[in-house]
């Protein structure tokens, strides 16, 4: 027995030091292959974006390659059909920087994500609304009562739609919800297979323009929709002032919008694959650019995530105030 345990001791005592010599032998080699990465190549900044986003315009330009190349930073763009996926990619640590609408983030607080609120997006409201058939009996909200309405689950469209059922004096549950993404619900409308829709530029304006659709109400006195940029927590912590200049050269580029609709109607409407007509009304009815996250902008956000919980779309409450940027 007492042979048979010194065997079993010799051969662990062996067993360690092999694993130590491997585990030095690889930290040596591991570190020498970090700092010939260091040496040789440039580090790597990770971008989140969407097609129909601020960012898309900030990607075209190209400014922010260069003002980050002198930081010794390279710039990889990574593209989302949708906010959702994108906040996940954050999470994941695929990303370090995103673009997302305003409910994504509330969704992601409430599931743990590890990311920080960065900077707001100016309002949109008047691209965001309830849509309807030019000939329907829809004329005012409170003609929505019985009505089926398409949108997009936890989106900024359901937002707006639990404010506008207010003010039109109903409660959610006299209207039948039909949880669509744009392309389903644009097939769902022109087929009068949905009473109304709600939604967002460039979507919005395209259904107006091309399908006989009016916007009954849009988001003003109801919303602010503000778009969100985001960060993953530990990139946040130690980057800063990437951030920083992430953040301006968006600003400079919004500005570049907001003074040259010619040159962005060209730019976006092969991009997002919808008539130029359309991507003219969206954006000549939106400003483009960055706000600080007041204490105003923050309280909406609140107010939008106390909604989601009280209609039991999130699982807990959360306090938007603690995924800010310290």
């Amino acid at each position: 027995m007492l042979k048979t345990v010194k065997k079993h001791t010799l051969s662990i005592i062996s067993l360690f030091l092999m694993l130590s010599l491997f585990v030095v032998g690889c930290s040596n080699t591991s570190e020498t292959n970090t700092k010939e990465m260091e040496k040789g190549s440039e580090k790597v900044v990770t971008i989140g974006y969407q097609k129909n986003c601020p960012l898309v315009i900030l990607k075209s330009l190209q400014t922010l390659e260069k003002r980050l190349e002198q930081e010794g930073f390279q710039v990889e763009w990574k593209e989302f059909q949708a906010g959702p996926a994108l906040v996940e990619a954050l999470n994941a640590g695929s990303i370090d920087f995103g673009r997302t609408g305003d409910s994504p983030p509330i969704f992601a607080q409430a599931a743990d994500a590890p990311f920080v609120y960065v900077a707001a997006g100016f309002s949109k409201f008047q691209g965001s609304g309830i849509l309807v058939p030019k000939n329907s009996d829809i004329k005012t909200l409170a003609d929505l009562k019985g009505k089926t309405i398409g949108f997009a689950k936890g989106s900024s469209s359901h937002y707006l739609l639990v404010k506008a059922l207010e003010k039109g004096g109903l409660r959610y549950d006299e209207i039948t919800p039909a949880f669509l993404q744009p392309g389903d619900a644009r097939v769902a409308f022109e087929q009068g297979n949905i009473d109304a829709w709600v939604v967002w530029d460039p979507f919005a304006a395209d259904t107006e323009l091309n399908s006989d659709a009016t916007m009954l109400v849009n988001g003003d006195g109801l919303t602010s929709d503000r778009d969100f940029f985001i960060a993953n927590k530990a990139f946040a912590k130690d980057h800063m002032e990437i951030l920083d200049i992430i953040i301006e050269e968006v600003q400079a580029s919004s500005e570049w919008a907001n003074t040259h609709h010619d040159e962005l109607v060209t730019m976006l409407a092969p991009l997002l694959k919808i008539d130029e007509e359309s991507i003219r009304r969206a954006v000549e009815r939106r400003e483009y650019g960055v706000d600080p996250l007041t204490t105003e902008i923050m309280e909406e956000q609140q107010q939008k995530a106390d909604t989601f919980y009280e209609l039991e779309i999130i699982p807990k409450k959360v306090t938007v105030q603690e995924a800010m940027l310290d």
